[in-house]
């Protein structure tokens, strides 16, 4: 087994994979910048090793300096999280170089499937379905008008090392391109240090759905059933849950299989997440492959009862999976919201401060992953997401009625947060239904703005 780990990474999913390392009797080792000297992340640490200033470039993102932490300290592995340098394979390729155990695939994989260009023709070449697009990346603006003009509009500009909605524009005719394509490479190059984009034809308003896979370093793949992450604005997702609510028994199993089988073709290892959508007549097209462990994966760890953390570092460590996929099964609804520290009135714009006073919920069925404690700061220079509060019910009516209740008892004062706005959602027709896909937050979200607004809600702080 594992006897130290760094972890590469700082908030909630820090936390989360410190914890885990302590449960397993692993030495955990945080690292955190001139901005995070009083997180929890470096608090709960077994060690912590300030790496640099407070803007990710100079810390969470600066390879050099995490390898040396990491080599300082004495570690034998290196867990990325998510976000960051997570889907990175120069940073996977640094650690092989320095003897340290990447705690995910390796930097071959990545560079196969964390590459969204690269995934898509592995995938036509193992007669997966995927959405029409560039046979590979495009190096212009004048090759992405060309590819949007073969494929028809509208097209979806994305990143090929993009991830959490990052580096992607919708357009629906050439100008947009020309515009989406400078600003989502930008926007990649500085997320990920890497603008290279591809076109993709844009099934509007699809049903996002995504499969959890685990594999081993033995060739044992399955999968751990499918989340719903449908619920987002401009790509960021606010709400997940599982299973997919009237997913037929029939698409389920062929998406799982082809999950199982796109993991299989790259010789993926750890923890992975296959990303399908599926249009109005239950066709489903391969997107992409996040190459690492997902914010969202609470809600299958509440269904599966998998502890899927610590069957990385099992992998990590060389054991086979710990169980087969005849002895997976689903058991119940969970519902995970994302709370973000943002401003819902301002175009939800961050909103950074202090921390006045927290109070988070607890009771049957409820969990809670968050770095914040009272009196603790949100930078300004990192994501704005503070808390994930998951709800599991023997149903989904109930998985919501507690996502109800627990959304009630949170109090988070210093800051504006999302709460409300995930909170009225739980009342919805259309969403109590399951009636919906990718685009009913946009559709609704003034619906919802004006709703809170009218109960005196605009200058909360929770």
């Amino acid at each position: 087994m594992l006897k130290r780990v760094l972890i590469a990474n700082r908030g909630e999913i820090a936390v989360r994979i410190i914890r885990e390392c302590l449960d397993s009797s692993i030495e955990a080792v945080s690292v955190y910048s001139t901005a995070d000297s009083q997180a929890l992340h470096r608090i709960i640490a077994t060690r912590a090793v300030c790496i640099g200033g407070p803007r990710a470039s100079e810390s969470y993102l600066h390879i050099a300096n995490l390898i040396e932490a990491a080599k300082a300290t004495g570690c034998d592995a290196v867990h990325p999280g998510f976000g960051f340098l997570s889907e990175s394979s120069d940073f996977a390729r640094s650690c092989e170089a320095a003897g340290l155990k990447f705690i995910g695939p390796s930097s071959q994989v990545i560079d196969a499937m964390g590459n969204k260009a690269a995934a898509r023709r592995m995938m036509i070449e193992a007669g997966v379905p995927v959405v029409p697009g560039s046979d590979g990346a495009v190096t212009s603006e004048k090759e992405a008008v060309a590819e949007a003009e073969r494929i028809g509009y509208p097209v979806l500009l994305k990143a090929s090392a993009g991830g959490g909605g990052r580096g992607m524009r919708k357009a629906f005719n050439t100008e947009e391109v020309r515009k989406g394509f400078q600003t989502a490479s930008q926007e990649a190059e500085s997320c990920f240090g890497n603008g290279e984009m591809y076109v993709e034809k844009l099934i509007e308003n699809p049903r996002h759905i995504e499969f959890q896979i685990l594999a081993d370093s033995r060739g044992n793949v399955v999968h751990l059933g499918e989340r719903d992450c449908s619920i987002q604005r401009r790509n960021q997702k606010l709400l997940e849950e599982a299973p997919a609510w009237g997913l037929s028994e029939q698409l389920r199993c062929q998406m799982g299989e082809a999950a199982v089988k796109a993991a299989k073709i790259c010789g993926y290892e750890n923890a992975g997440t296959v990303e399908f959508i599926v249009d109005k007549d239950e066709h489903f097209y391969f997107i992409e492959m996040n190459t690492r462990i997902q914010v969202e994966h609470p809600v299958t760890e509440m269904v599966t009862g998998v502890n899927i953390v610590k069957e990385q570092l099992r992998i990590a460590s060389g054991l086979p999976l710990s169980f087969e996929q005849k002895d997976i099964t689903m058991s119940g609804h969970a519902i995970e919201c994302r709370i973000t520290a943002e401003k819902v009135f301002e175009n939800f714009a961050p909103c950074p401060g202090k921390i006045d006073f927290i109070h988070f919920p607890a009771g049957a069925g409820i969990r809670v992953d968050s770095a914040l404690y009272n009196g603790c700061e949100i930078s300004p220079y990192y994501d704005s997401m503070v808390a994930k509060i998951i709800a599991k019910g023997e149903s989904r009516l109930e998985a919501v009625r507690r996502m109800r209740r627990a959304l009630e008892e949170t109090v988070i004062n210093g800051v504006q947060t999302t709460l409300p706005v995930q909170h009225l959602l739980m009342y919805q027709q259309d969403f109590l239904r399951g009636g919906y896909d990718t685009g009913y937050i946009e559709a609704h979200l003034k619906e919802l703005l004006s709703i809170y607004e009218a109960a005196g809600g605009r200058n909360e702080s929770i």
